[in-house]
C-alpha cells in the first residue's frame, strides 16, 4: 500500500514564516530556514515553500532563501510563489528544489503547463489551485444531465446538473490566483481536470473558506477533485487535528481520497510535531512513513 504522505507548509512574506486565518491577519511564524530544519528533523516526508506575495506584486520569488532552504533540509521541497515562465522553473530547480508549484501562471498562460510538463518533466510539476465555494443561480443551468461552460472572466463554472442545490443555486468551487485575491470564474474541478490532463504532476488544493481555521478540510471538495483526476491530490487548509488529516486522507465514502495533507497552524505553532501526527494516523488505519525518532 502506497504509504500518505505529510507536509508542512511554509507560507513566506518579506522573508519570514507566516500564517493567516482565511489568507488575512498573517501572524509571523518564524525564519524559514530554521523552520524548514525543524521539519527536516521531525522527519516530515516533504515541505512546501510558498512566497505568497510574489504572484501579487509581480516580482520573482526570493531564491537566496529558497537556496538556504534546499540546502538545510533532505526532505523533498517544493517550491511556488511568483513562477511565470518555463525559465523560472528552471532557475527554481537549479536552486535546489525538487517540485515547482505554479497557479497565477497557470491561469493566465494555460498552455505554460504542458510546456513545463514536456521540458522539465510531470513529475516536477505541480498545479496549485486556490478554490473557495460558490454558488451560481439555477437558471444558468442546462439540460438535466448536462454541464455549465466556463471562461475566465464570464462568472460561470462547470458543474454536473445533478449538483444542484435545493435552494435553487448551483455549489461549486471557483479558483481564485494572486493569494486568493482575485476570482477567476473558473470551476476548480474542470480546471483540475484540464491541467492533469496537460500534464501536472500532482494538484495541491487548498480551500481558502477553511484555510487557518483547524476546523477541517473542505472534504467535499477534496474528494471531488481526488476522484476527478488520477494524479495525486494534496489537500490544505483547515488541518487542525491528526483526526482531520486522517479524514482528508481517508479512502472510504466519506474520505477525502487525499494522497497527501499539507497543514501549517498546527504544525508552526507547537500544538504538535510531524511525530505525533504520524503516530495517531497509524492509529486510525491510515498508512504513513512513521518517522525512526517517534518508533
Amino acid at each position: 500500500m502506497l504509504c500518505k504522505r505529510i507536509i508542512p507548509c511554509l507560507d513566506v512574506d518579506r522573508g519570514r514564516v507566516v500564517k493567516g486565518v482565511k489568507y488575512v491577519d498573517h501572524v509571523d511564524a518564524g525564519d524559514p530556514v530554521e523552520v524548514a530544519r525543524l521539519y527536516d528533523e521531525q522527519e516530515a516526508d516533504e515541505i512546501t515553500f510558498l512566497d505568497i506575495t510574489a504572484s501579487h506584486e509581480r516580482r520573482r520569488i526570493l531564491f537566496d532563501i529558497v537556496e538556504r532552504t534546499a540546502e538545510s533540509v533532505f526532505m523533498p521541497l517544493t517550491v511556488g510563489g511568483g513562477v511565470r515562465t518555463l525559465q523560472d522553473v528552471r532557475d527554481l530547480l537549479n536552486a535546489g528544489a525538487d517540485k515547482v508549484s505554479i497557479m497565477t501562471a497557470a491561469v493566465e498562460n494555460p498552455d505554460l503547463v504542458g510546456e513545463c510538463a514536456v521540458k522539465i518533466g510531470s513529475a516536477n510539476l505541480v498545479l496549485a489551485i486556490d478554490a473557495r465555494k460558490a454558488t451560481f443561480p439555477r437558471s444558468e443551468a442546462q439540460p438535466s444531465g448536462a454541464t455549465l461552460s466556463f471562461a475566465i472572466d464570464a462568472r460561470k463554472a462547470t458543474l454536473p446538473r445533478s449538483e444542484a442545490q435545493p435552494s435553487g443555486e448551483i455549489m461549486s468551487w471557483e479558483v481564485c490566483t494572486h493569494g486568493g485575491r482575485r476570482p477567476t470564474g473558473i470551476d476548480a474541478l474542470d480546471w483540475a481536470r484540464r491541467m492533469a490532463a496537460a500534464g501536472a504532476g500532482e494538484i495541491l488544493l487548498t480551500s481558502m473558506d477553511q484555510d487557518g481555521t483547524r476546523s477541517g478540510y473542505d472534504l467535499a471538495m477534496v474528494r471531488a477533485v481526488a476522484d476527478a483526476v488520477s494524479i495525486p491530490v494534496i489537500a490544505s487548509g483547515g488541518g487542525g487535528s491528526a483526526e482531520d488529516l486522517a479524514a482528508a486522507l481517508d479512502d472510504g465514502p466519506a474520505g477525502g481520497h487525499a494522497q497527501a495533507a499539507l497543514a501549517a497552524s498546527i504544525f508552526h505553532f507547537g500544538q504538535t510535531t510531524v511525530g505525533a501526527v504520524k503516530l495517531r494516523l497509524r492509529e486510525l488505519g491510515i498508512a504513513v512513513r512513521i518517522p525512526s525518532h517517534a518508533v
